[in-house]
């Protein structure tokens, strides 16, 4: 079953830099993150409760250009800026989710581990399901199921994050992301089939379609060259834009 949209990916020429901008303008404050020393990249973190916004790097791109989402990453950090690469959706039973998608179609590959090396030493892991490549208009969509023994996911680093306070005043909570589609019927079919994506008519109209993912909402909107996506998070005590990294990022007042 998936739980949630777990994260969103922005290749970006710093994380360094791009952690302290986001700080500046909006408030959020990133991790540490660490190296996958298999596909050449690095990342920081941003952690909004269970879900996370991924500042990736790239340190090798000939090694970065062998991963699966290096393509992307590479063809994302060729515009200033960077931009946006994918998003993963959480699983809590990845075998399960994948063996059910693949029976109705989905060309979900098999199960793969994951880890990434952190700098006090400790390794984060996990299992990932990923597609043989980007969707032209959705970027990466993939699966993830994270091993609750390793570092970042114990019960007691959960339950920390969870009440993070943030620059900005408090705790924040990714909300929805908004990806422009061209073709809005290709896009939602592709979601549907690949990942069990289930879409509806967006309230507020004007051709989007919704789909709820635990308690948070992936919107697909009509759009073209120029249209950016738009991560929305919940926190604080102000509404903030900022348009950085290829994306649109709209903090939102938390709500009472």
């Amino acid at each position: 079953m998936l739980t949630g949209i777990d994260h969103f990916i922005v290749a970006v020429p710093s994380p360094d830099d791009a952690a302290r901008e986001l700080e500046a303008a909006l408030g959020l404050r990133a991790g540490a993150g660490g190296r996958h020393e298999e596909y050449g990249s690095f990342n920081r973190l941003i952690w909004l409760g269970d879900s996370y916004i991924e500042l990736l790097g790239v340190a090798d791109p000939a090694l970065a250009g062998r991963a699966w989402f290096g393509p992307k990453a590479l063809e994302v950090l060729g515009d200033p800026g960077g931009g946006y690469v994918g998003m993963s959706f959480a699983s809590d039973d990845l075998e399960s989710d994948v063996a059910a998608l693949r029976a109705g179609g989905s060309r979900l590959r098999a199960p793969e581990a994951g880890e990434r090396a952190r700098p006090d030493g400790r390794a984060v892991r996990w299992k990932v399901a990923t597609l043989p490549e980007a969707d032209a208009q959705l970027g990466h969509l993939f699966l993830i199921e994270h091993d609750s023994a390793s570092a970042e996911w114990t019960a007691q680093e959960r339950a920390a994050r969870a009440t993070e306070e943030h620059p900005l005043g408090g705790a924040a909570r990714l909300e929805r992301v908004e990806l422009p589609v061209r073709d809005m019927k290709s896009a939602s079919m592709h979601a549907h089939r690949d990942v069990g994506l289930q879409f509806r008519p967006s309230l507020v109209g004007a051709g989007a379609r919704d789909s709820s993912v635990g308690r948070q909402t992936l919107r697909l909107v009509p759009g073209g060259p120029g249209i950016m996506p738009v991560v929305v998070v919940h926190g604080g005590g102000e509404a903030r834009e900022l348009r950085a990294l290829g994306c649109l990022w709209r903090l939102e007042p938390a709500e009472e």
